[in-house]
């Protein structure tokens, strides 16, 4: 009886087996539905052959004996199969098998097998797990498309909590006698830059993802959801972040002086002596190797169209023969943004900042780039909460080189 139980289950095994490979190979929605439906039906199946299995008593005695002879190789042969199969060198977090059970964590609550838990994340099955190495670097890869302004600032790992000293090192070279020496001078840490931990978390519903059944699909689709989202955040955070609960933009940095900020009214905004006089000739020569940051409609409505005393469009160069319009204003580069990044200047209020000069690389983002995924079942709204968590931090490294521009009245 035990026997034939068996022989039935290896079958349903190996028709399950069967139904993976054509899911995964599948592109029909339709087809992978339908395939989904049957693997459940095997899945239950083989979930009751294996209770029945191990509820039948042992034909001999003899034969348990040498059954349990046996235990520890089928033990050994057992856990050695359920190792992840990797080459040399080979991130096990990239492999099929876990992307596999990844994707079964996210749509069904699957737990992550024991030996794809991380530490660092999880000790128990029904904690996070780790998104797969293939989706983490498909973020990042787009974060650099995706993000205009993102693309830009430093990313640094270090660790948190921890100050990191700025140095001000302005030696002065002094004539000497024979008989006098100069004076020693010594590089002064004069600020200190401190990153936080503060959590960024993007929730996903599992409506959206339940009909994806299929690796690629999965990931097709839930990568660009958490992309857009932690990118915008932290774009918008990058300029206008009020710090404490979130980065520090560059805007609300106290070590930014008020002799940066600069208040152009509306008749001011479009001339371009005035941009010279009041915004470029104050900007020191060490950080005139900036960009401008504004909204796409300042630029296009009010910059692009400006013209000089004689009536001359100073923008005539920025048009290429086969380009088209080249972003720069006054030799320095244009970073276009959206409007809630910075507020277009139509839209803006009296006092409203519609630009800012800097150097994105004197801006850093503190973060290892590790994301966790976590669910949970909200009872209030009866749905299954699936959540990507990222821990990172963002302040602005020199603030010397920040020039902020105001709507005036």
């Amino acid at each position: 009886m035990k026997a034939k139980l068996q022989e039935m289950l290896d079958a349903k095994e190996a028709r399950k087996a069967e139904i993976v490979s054509k899911i995964e190979a599948s592109k029909e929605i339709t087809e992978v539905k339908s395939l989904t439906a049957e693997l459940d039906s095997v899945t239950a199946e083989i979930r009751d052959l294996k209770d029945m299995i191990s509820s039948l008593p042992d034909e001999a005695d003899a034969r348990t004996a040498a059954v349990n002879a046996q235990v520890p190789k089928i033990i050994q042969s057992q856990a050695t199969s359920q190792k992840p199969e990797t080459k040399s060198g080979e991130d096990k977090f990239s492999t099929i098998e876990y992307r596999k059970q990844f994707m079964d964590y996210v749509i069904r609550g699957t737990p992550i097998s024991a030996e794809y838990r991380d530490d660092t994340f999880t000790s128990i099955a029904d904690a996070a797990a780790l998104i797969p190495t293939t989706i983490m670097s498909e973020i990042i890869k787009e974060m650099k498309v995706y993000g205009q302004l993102y693309s830009r600032v430093r990313k640094t790992s270090v660790q948190g909590g921890v100050q990191y000293p700025i140095l001000s090192l302005k030696p002065v070279a002094t004539r000497i006698t024979e008989a006098a020496v100069s004076s020693r001078q010594k590089a002064v840490a004069d600020t200190f830059v401190t990153f936080s931990y503060i959590g960024l978390e993007c929730k996903i519903a599992t409506g959206l993802l339940a009909s994806l059944t299929t690796i690629p699909a999965f990931e097709a689709a839930l990568v660009p959801l958490i992309v857009e989202a932690m990118v915008k955040k932290q774009e918008i955070e990058i300029i206008r972040g009020v710090g404490t609960t979130e980065m520090l933009g560059v805007i609300n940095d106290p070590r930014v002086l008020a002799s940066q900020n600069i208040t152009l009214s509306s008749t001011e905004f479009q001339e371009w002596d005035t941009w010279k006089k009041k915004v470029f000739a104050k900007i020191p020569l060490a950080y005139r190797t900036g960009v401008f940051v504004m909204g796409a409609g300042t630029f296009d409505g009010y910059i692009d169209g400006m013209v000089d005393a004689n009536g001359q469009p100073i923008g005539r160069s920025n048009y290429g023969i086969t380009d088209g319009t080249q972003y720069r204003f006054g030799g320095k580069e244009v970073i276009e943004v959206e409007e809630d990044v910075i507020a277009g200047y139509d839209t803006a209020s009296a006092g409203d900042v519609v630009a800012v000069f800097m150097n994105p690389s004197d801006y850093a983002i503190n973060s290892n780039m590790q994301m966790a995924m976590y669910r949970w079942f909200d009872h209030d709204t009866n749905q299954w909460i699936d959540k990507a968590l990222l821990v990172n931090d963002g302040k602005l490294l020199d603030p010397k080189g920040v020039f902020i521009i105001k709507k005036g009245a």
